[in-house]
């Protein structure tokens, strides 16, 4: 989830409370999200879970706002007798992270429009929610500029950013890498593979679209089609429930049983004993000092 903050936010917001929602929490590995929500706690920021298409966790949003983000304001504007003064609030994010489908379900009715790909949403709107609470529905906008690589494949990952400005096979490639490393066992389901799969993103891109019957003439695989089938599949949460962060401080133990170590050049592959991934998941550690004990286990 924190690749898709917008760096500027913090500039742009300052001190005026902000609420996190965590949306689409139902495709996310939900002991993964358990971690974010603990780790934006102990930043005393307030953060909710929240599926905007079943409406899981949409309920605990009002009494968040009242109880907890904007209790001391509630508590002032009734001492001077405002307390019938809605509440106003701006919905903001990236694009294509659910902005609309959340309004359109606290207000219950579909009063944003929505679609599966960024850049839908074009103007703004006050949409009436209930309860003297008003929501502020905006397009959604990405910092100018990528500094971070890695977040900016995260974030092609999820369909933030447009696909026609992207190398759709390459992101593919990227994205069955990481697949492979997280969850093998879904895609091994999902595209009826067997045996060992591919270590190159590439060569495993042409086995799923050949099991998907992808073929062009000469019998050639039609990787560019297979890519798209692989990310639209992603994105709509078929291929298992991923996390494609974790909060900083902390590495998943799962994570540390096969860990690459770029050193020079030449790539190393580390491998962890299964009780100390037990002890882990039960004391994380800091990002720092597992470095170290990596670096020396690759020497």
């Amino acid at each position: 989830p924190r690749s898709s903050r917008n760096p500027e936010m913090d500039r742009m917001v300052g001190t005026k409370p902000r609420l996190l929602l965590l949306n689409k929490a139902d495709m996310a590995d939900p002991a993964a999200t358990s971690r974010w929500i603990q780790a934006y706690r102990k930043e005393n920021r307030v953060a909710l879970a929240v599926d905007c298409r079943s409406g899981k966790g949409i309920s605990g949003f009002a009494p968040a706002v009242r109880q907890q983000l904007l209790r001391e304001l509630l508590e002032k504007r009734q001492a001077h007798g405002m307390s019938g003064a809605p509440i106003r609030l701006m919905v903001v994010g990236i694009p294509n992270v659910g902005k609309s489908s959340f309004i359109n379900r606290m207000a219950q009715s579909k009063r944003a429009k929505v679609e599966d790909r960024p850049g839908v949403t074009r103007t703004k709107q006050w949409v009436k929610i209930g309860n003297r609470m008003e929501l502020l529905d905006m397009p959604g906008v990405l910092w100018p500029k990528f500094e971070d690589q890695t977040v900016a494949r995260r974030l092609a990952f999820t369909g933030a950013i447009r696909d026609q400005v992207l190398d759709g096979e390459g992101l593919a490639c990227a994205l069955l890498v990481l697949l492979r490393d997280r969850n093998a066992s879904a895609l091994r389901e999902r595209y009826r593979l067997s045996g060992d799969l591919p270590e190159a993103g590439y060569a495993l891109l042409e086995e799923i679209g050949r099991r998907r019957g992808m073929l062009i003439s000469g019998g050639e695989v039609d990787t560019e089609r297979a890519a798209a089938m692989l990310l639209d599949e992603f994105r709509a949460g078929r291929l298992g429930r991923v996390t494609l962060e974790l909060p900083p401080e902390e590495v998943d133990a799962e994570q540390l049983r096969t860990l690459r170590l770029n050193q020079g050049g030449w790539e190393v592959l580390v491998e962890l004993l299964d009780v100390f991934c037990h002890v882990l998941e039960k004391i994380p550690l800091p990002l720092a000092k597992l470095r170290e004990l990596f670096v020396n286990a690759a020497q």
